[in-house]
């Protein structure tokens, strides 16, 4: 029988993931305000997109592989503050969420393993 915590703690990094993924893509849309044709402004927003589409595939990957999102997620956060050191509001609003979806697949990921050791 699975515990009372069990289910949050599997879905919960997994929906953050989608929102982040949708927080991020927000950020692409500027692209839209500099004026430019329409291939320029097409080309602009994939390019823009790319941190999403990395973030869908960390996802994806990490749907059943939970070390997997560990391991991106703490990465990706590390390397972006990092980048941005010198803005700790951005470092807040971006690696924040990625630390935290970090440890969340970690705790969802002992859990499995704790459940595979005991059944």
């Amino acid at each position: 029988m699975p515990r009372p915590g069990s289910r949050w703690i599997t879905w919960t990094p997994r929906i953050l993931c989608i929102l982040f993924a949708a927080f991020i893509s927000i950020f692409a849309f500027d692209v839209f305000d500099e004026g430019h044709g329409f291939w320029k402004t097409a080309a602009d927003l994939g390019m823009h997109l790319i941190p999403t589409a990395v973030v869908v595939l960390v996802t994806v990957l990490a749907w059943r592989r939970e070390w997997i999102g560990t391991l991106a997620f703490f990465t990706t956060g590390i390397l972006y503050c990092l980048s941005k050191f010198r803005h700790p509001s951005g470092m807040l609003l971006i690696a924040g969420p990625q630390f935290l979806i970090g440890i969340l697949f970690l705790l969802s990921w002992r859990q499995r393993r704790g459940g595979r050791r005991a059944g």
